[in-house]
Order: structure tokens, then C-alpha cells, then sequence
């Protein structure tokens, strides 16, 4: 069992990942779409050309209504009594 354990640690990747978050506009390439990583962001990811990058992007934006739903016998939206803890009150 303890081999069993060492090897699916050894096995799984874990990462800590340090995400930057930069606004760029999409550009029409040819048929295809792309967009222009600024400098500062290729030199502090130190990123190459041919690198394989992932990139994370919203969809959509959920209010927190929408996501946790309204409290049974509050008049005021999540969205509302969150802002309301976010202001301090």
C-alpha cells in the first residue's frame, strides 16, 4: 500500500501557479483570432517563442445571485448583502 501511495504522488503533478492578469485585444489573423502578449509579460513569465501557454478565461460573469441563489426570507439579493459586507456597512 505505502508503494502504491508513493508511486500515485509520484505520478500526479502538483503545481503552484502564479497567474498574471493583463487586458489585451483580440485581433483578426487570417482566419483565425490572436492577441499581442505585451513585453513585461513575456519577460516576467519569461515566455519563448513556440512555448505552449494555457490561457484561463471567463466565459461569462455570474452575479453571486445567479451562483448561490437568494436566501429563503431575505428581500435583499446575495449580490446585495454582499456588497453591504464588502462597503463594511
Amino acid at each position: 500500500l505505502k508503494k502504491k501511495i508513493e508511486k500515485l504522488l509520484n505520478d500526479t503533478m502538483y503545481h503552484f501557479i502564479t497567474m498574471i492578469e493583463f487586458k489585451t485585444k483580440i485581433r483578426k489573423w487570417g482566419n483565425s483570432l490572436a492577441t499581442i502578449i505585451p513585453n513585461n509579460v513575456v519577460e516576467m513569465a519569461k515566455l519563448k517563442a513556440g512555448k505552449n501557454i494555457r490561457f484561463l478565461m471567463p466565459i461569462k460573469e455570474i452575479t453571486s445571485e445567479k451562483r448561490f441563489g437568494k436566501l429563503k426570507g431575505w428581500k435583499k439579493s446575495t449580490e446585495q448583502i454582499m456588497k453591504e459586507i464588502d462597503s463594511g456597512w
